[in-house]
């Protein structure tokens, strides 16, 4: 499995982080490519070489024409929903900017709605995000480490005012991330980066037991005197701790949250089904259950990384009439996953496949392409599935 690991050590930023995954070896024309799906005009995507404490490092830039003005959340997700990009890089994308809301919705005692973003919602910012995203599924990245977060201390100038580093919006998003003390004056972790890796990373640490095979580093506008301002990506394989036992490829810690209902509307189910997924769940289901006084209800289960955990329940106390939410830890054993396009009789279809040791154990075809291949032939569905299946070479 292809991993990444953002090393902090001097924070991270938007464009930092663009930054380090074109020097790790994302190509700037496939990014643009990627990028120009979005249907954003008056914006151009460059890089600089630099060298900061003798490392060379790439400092990312975003020219923007003619800002736009006030962003509410809807727009931003409208622009990414209706853009060409793939529905893994929307939902991450979307998942960042849904958390960006809720800090700054936290902060200024307001809904995530109502929030106007400013800075965040600027042409460039939506460029940092969603580029970055778009650079680690060119990468081929499945799973992203992060190290802890450096806090550093002093103020900050945006256009609330003066803020205390960190910022409050920085302050919540970090809820559930390791920090570490870090003695600098300034700015060290921006409201992007800090919802980037609290999106994104599945875990918080050293660096992962792994075979490096690509580095970045991503360099930030400001200057912290001897400490060189960059940002570190490093990519590559993982690999087992010696002496670990994996079944079925890969072991994972993950947070298990309940809740349950006996007295909501039921058209309510799928709206918080969709955020808690797009706020990065792994899992959400419904279960039917007899409860007290033998009234029927819903048992809400909902399955995410430990990072998660206080997001995830704020968001089903918050749309849902449950009183409380449990939570429990349990470990995952997972197969290893990689994603194939094979060719059938009806067209290209992409399959997710299920290894261990190598070995092929599940061959699950994409629903959505075959059942848009089974209409355009005008063949069953279970026979474009039959054909993907039988495609995939089974070693």
């Amino acid at each position: 499995m292809r991993i990444a690991y953002l090393d902090c050590f001097s924070g991270i930023s938007g464009d930092m982080l663009l930054g380090a995954l074109l020097d790790a070896g994302v190509q700037l024309s496939n990014l643009e490519n990627a990028l120009s799906k979005l249907n954003l005009a008056n914006w151009e995507l460059s890089l600089e070489r630099v060298t900061k404490s003798g490392i060379s490092a790439v400092n990312a830039i975003v020219s923007v024409c003619e800002q736009a003005g006030e962003r509410h959340l809807s727009d931003i997700i409208d622009i990414i929903q209706n853009s060409g990009l793939p529905d893994p890089v929307k939902q991450r994308s979307i998942a960042v900017f849904h958390r960006l809301a809720e800090a700054e919705a936290k902060v200024h005692n307001t809904t995530p709605d109502r929030i106007h973003f400013h800075e965040v919602g600027a042409v460039d910012c939506i460029v940092d995000v969603v580029g970055s995203i778009a650079g680690l599924e060119l990468l081929g990245v499945e799973k992203i480490f992060s190290s802890p977060l450096p806090a550093s201390r002093g103020f900050v100038q945006c256009s609330h005012g003066t803020l205390p580093v960190p910022a409050p919006a920085v302050m919540e998003l970090l809820k559930g991330v390791p920090v570490v003390p870090s003695d600098v004056e300034g700015e060290l972790v921006t409201p992007t980066g800090a919802a980037i890796v609290a999106t994104v990373a599945e875990g918080f640490g050293p660096m992962p037991a792994m075979v490096p095979e690509l580095v970045g580093y991503g360099a930030g506008k400001k200057e912290f005197g001897r400490r060189p301002n960059l940002l570190r990506v490093v990519v590559g394989q993982s690999a087992d701790e010696p002496g670990q036992h994996t079944v079925g490829g890969e072991t994972t810690e993950v947070a298990v949250l309940e809740a349950n209902i006996d007295d909501m509307n039921p058209e309510i189910y799928e709206y918080v089904t969709a955020r808690l997924f797009q706020a990065g769940a792994l899992d959400v289901f419904l279960t039917h259950v007899m409860m007290k006084k033998n009234r029927p209800g819903v048992l809400l289960t909902a399955v995410c990384d430990l990072t998660m955990e206080g997001t995830l329940a704020d968001i089903i106390l918050e749309e849902t009439s449950t009183l409380g939410v449990r939570t429990s830890r349990m470990k995952r054993f997972c197969l290893q996953r990689e994603f194939r396009r094979v060719e059938t009789p009806y067209g290209p279809v992409k399959v997710k496949i299920g290894l261990r040791d190598g070995r092929v154990l599940t061959v699950s075809p994409e629903y959505a392409e075959c059942r848009r291949l089974a209409e355009e032939h005008g063949v069953p569905l279970k026979d474009v599935y039959r054909a993907a299946i039988s495609a995939v070479k089974i070693d």
